[in-house]
């Protein structure tokens, strides 16, 4: 395998259909046609309340797209307004718009330079606790992950995708992901490169000390008009080796 040349790829977050910035999905739009990354990874919150129509617009513009795109779900993904379908199949609708999009909105095939972009689940239908829009990382997400990092080739270098960040990221927004400590020290045990995430809507990068070692967690922003204390934005990820380079890119019109 050879990891010698640098890899690029964009990481974008939180568009949030529904509520998107059109100016700076085009100005995202536009950026990904002209430079060519090699992947774009969307970590969650496509839509805003999960609508049909907000999934139908995520669909076509990320289909449209001029990259390799792989999705993941967010919190903001799942119906809120049918409990029925929110409890007894939340993807559901999700699923679907991946199904539009095509294959390559999968997040567990090998990118090129034998890098995988492998998904841990992070969100809830429900929860023991009142705001569900929180993070969890059930033993079940989190033993699907670890079999999908240990099924590659050896040598391939593994980035996890999740939508919450799994510890707090000194942002303004809060994490408290339930079981996201014990989910980076298992992915410090399989020396991921990092764990990309979004949902708190300002760009962050941290290293996260575990019992067996030190996790990256690279958060992006937001491309939506729900801002906290930063423009809107997305993540440009430059691999060299095992180095992960990050530049955040931000919009202001």
């Amino acid at each position: 395998m050879n990891q010698s040349g640098p890899l690029r790829l964009f990481h974008l977050s939180d568009i949030h259909f529904g509520l998107e910035d059109t100016a700076a999905l085009a100005w995202a739009e536009r950026c990904i046609a002209q430079e060519a990354p090699a992947a774009v990874a969307i970590t969650g919150d496509l839509t805003m309340r999960a609508r049909h129509g907000e999934f139908a617009r995520a669909a076509a513009w990320i289909g449209g797209l001029r990259a390799p795109v792989t999705v993941g779900i967010g919190n903001h993904d799942m119906p809120y307004f049918n409990l029925a379908e929110r409890f007894i199949d939340p993807c559901r609708r999700f699923r679907a718009m991946q199904a539009r999009i095509g294959s390559g909105a999968g997040l567990d095939g090998l990118a090129p330079a034998d890098l995988a972009i492998v998904p841990l689940k992070t969100t809830a239908a429900a929860q023991w606790r009142l705001n569900w829009s929180k993070g969890r990382v059930s033993g079940a997400a989190l033993a699907a992950t670890l079999a999908r990092i240990d099924a590659l080739p050896a040598g391939a270098r593994v980035l996890v995708a999740a939508h919450h960040p799994l510890t707090e990221a000194g942002t303004r927004g809060t994490a408290l992901t339930r079981g996201g400590a014990r989910a980076l020290e298992a992915l410090a045990r399989r020396r991921v490169l990092a764990v990309l995430s979004g949902h708190v809507h300002d760009a962050f990068d941290r290293t996260h000390e575990t019992a067996a070692g030190p996790v990256r967690m690279i958060g992006a922003g937001t491309l939506s008009r729900r801002l906290r204390t930063t423009p809107p934005g997305f993540n440009e990820l430059t691999i060299t080796g095992r180095e992960v380079q990050v530049r955040v890119r931000s919009f202001t019109a």
